[in-house]
């Protein structure tokens, strides 16, 4: 497996300095979205970093009929592109069917497939053959090593980069939890690893019919992570989080997202020359 990865400009993985995926959970409309873009841009040149924005152009895992699930594809797709061409930053999102691939792949720079469809094998090989890295999220219902199969399902079927994302696993009902020894299982796999600090402390449908969170852990999981030898942070983040239309609970606030960052660079920077150590 080849690592590191370039999405844009930035380059992912072993002998690269962290790099952040980054922004809203879901578009909401384009004036928050270029707002985000451009905080988030500044930001990763204030800190030196590489830096990937992140926002779903559409949320297809929802559990109530009435919550919101973005724009759809052509819009969204369309704002991503905006947020590329005036902050120069490179673009990711969620694909969902095989369908939607083609039309994803001729703006994004990166792929991202969500973490309840990791085995979906229709649209693993849609989006490995589409040119683009991608970047698979382990499900919650998934042992660390069980992506081993699921990377090598996506080579198989043609992809050069691909990226795993640990985002926390199943602990009974309404909670996950993450055991930090799966980076370095994760790792194993040649992979770079991301970790998804702001997923990871979801309390899934604990919020009477959408998910609640603990955001207060993010911190702790984020410097643990780095600290495990994770190659990316993936953080979704918002202007105000109480009023976001997705994952309101378990976002960082755009304001609180420079401080985590540089927490996060100065443990990784510090665990860096020991990551590669079994």
């Amino acid at each position: 497996m080849q690592n590191p990865v370039k999405i844009g400009d930035v380059r992912i993985g072993r002998g690269e300095r962290l790099a952040f995926i980054a922004g809203p959970c879901v578009i909401e409309d384009e004036k928050t979205l270029l707002a985000t873009a451009r905080e988030l841009s500044g930001i990763a040149e204030r800190l030196g970093v590489g830096l990937i924005f992140k926002a779903s152009y559409l949320k297809d895992n929802r559990m109530s009929p009435g919550s919101y699930a973005g724009p759809g594809p052509r819009d969204g797709l369309a704002m991503l592109a905006r947020v590329r061409a005036e902050t120069g930053l490179p673009v990711i999102s969620d694909v969902h069917t095989d369908v939607e691939v083609e039309a994803a792949a001729a703006v994004l720079d990166a792929i991202q497939i969500p973490a309840f469809l990791c085995r979906q094998t229709r649209l693993m090989e849609a989006a490995a053959a589409c040119g683009r890295p991608v970047n698979i999220k382990k499900g919650q219902f998934l042992a660390p090593e069980d992506m081993e199969r699921v990377a090598a399902k996506a080579t198989a079927a043609g992809a050069e980069a691909v990226l795993l994302t640990e985002r926390g696993v199943s602990f009974g009902y309404h909670n996950l939890i993450v055991d930090m020894r799966g980076i370095q299982v994760l790792r194993a796999t040649g992979c770079p690893v991301v970790f998804d600090a702001t997923h990871s402390v979801q309390l899934p449908g604990a919020g009477a019919g959408v998910s609640g969170g603990q955001p207060e852990f993010v911190p702790v999981l984020t410097r643990a992570a780095c600290a495990a030898g994770c190659d990316a942070v993936f953080i979704e983040t918002h202007p105000n989080p109480a009023e976001a239309l997705s994952d309101a609970a378990s976002m960082v606030p755009l304001s609180k997202f420079e401080r985590l960052a540089e927490q996060a660079l100065a443990v990784s920077d510090t665990a860096q020359p020991f990551a590669d150590e079994a």
